[in-house]
């Protein structure tokens, strides 16, 4: 069955006050168009509670009391990767019993929601503090100027790591709350080595490192892959190599290979 139109609080006060001038219900109901058991029903409400307004609902009472609610809440708040059975456990132990739906329900209702986590690189407040510096000294930069910036480096791929989702409680956009995270550092199992390029135009080549990379050996790198990579991209004259302050880029032999083939490096970022 549709659900009927809700009266407006004008209709609901006007029924009454034709109700308290000594109209009948069905004079009213033709007055305003309505039904006979509508306005009776309106008139039943306001002569039990002195109100048109609507009533608040009774539903199921809150399993969790709001001492509890406040203990989970202050919990994942602390540690967001909190999981819901270990907050069910808690709350048995303090004499509540509950399932995980009514603690996600209950988190939910605080405004906290069960995410994946981000996985976001391992740094150091130095490191963080050096790129703030990089992106506000840039931030005003013409699109044109990144047109002329090839960027490069290098990524190990884990092939055997945990790669398991894992789970926190937070609220809307705070995503990104170092609480919220997972830091990753780029070692472990079994993995292959990578670098690549790229520029506003496209990709550039990609090639794997099959030994330890020194100074020599990057030279070695750039020398053939970069410089074709930068042809085939088609970059302007002048254009800018970017890589970030990795102790092989700034060794001296690769500084007096980029000296010995004119190319402007960018600003190191950490």
């Amino acid at each position: 069955m549709a659900k009927t139109k809700e009266l407006s609080k004008d209709t609901r006060n006007k029924i009454v006050d034709l109700h308290e001038a000594g109209k009948t219900e069905s004079a009213i109901g033709k007055q305003l168009g309505l039904k006979k058991s509508t306005v009776g029903a309106i008139i039943r409400k306001w002569k039990t509670y002195k109100t048109t307004d609507d009533l608040p609902q009774s539903g199921a009472p809150c399993k969790i009391s709001p001492r509890g609610v406040k203990m989970i809440t202050r919990t994942v708040s602390k540690n967001p990767r909190t999981t819901r059975g270990d907050l069910v456990n808690n709350l048995q132990r303090a004499g509540t019993k509950v399932t995980k739906l009514t603690i996600s329900n209950t988190l939910r209702r605080q405004g906290l929601k069960s995410c994946s986590a981000r996985c976001v690189p391992l740094l150091k407040s130095v490191h963080v503090q050096a790129r703030l510096k990089f992106a506000r000294e840039h931030l005003d930069d013409p699109e044109e100027d990144w047109e002329n910036v090839i960027w490069s480096d290098e990524t190990k791929i884990e092939l055997f790591g945990k790669n398991s989702t894992r789970r926190v409680w937070r609220t809307k956009n705070a995503e990104l709350h170092p609480k919220n995270t997972i830091p990753t550092v780029k070692h472990g199992g079994g993995n292959i080595m990578l670098w690549g390029c790229f520029s506003a135009t496209g990709p550039g080549r990609l090639i794997r490192i099959k030994e330890i990379m020194n100074g020599a050996m990057y030279c070695e790198i750039l020398s053939e892959n970069l410089l074709p990579s930068a042809r085939a991209l088609k970059m302007k004259r002048g254009w800018v190599f970017q890589h970030d302050n990795d102790p092989k880029h700034t060794a001296r032999a690769t500084k007096k290979w980029l000296r010995k083939k004119h190319l402007f490096q960018g600003p190191g970022v950490a």
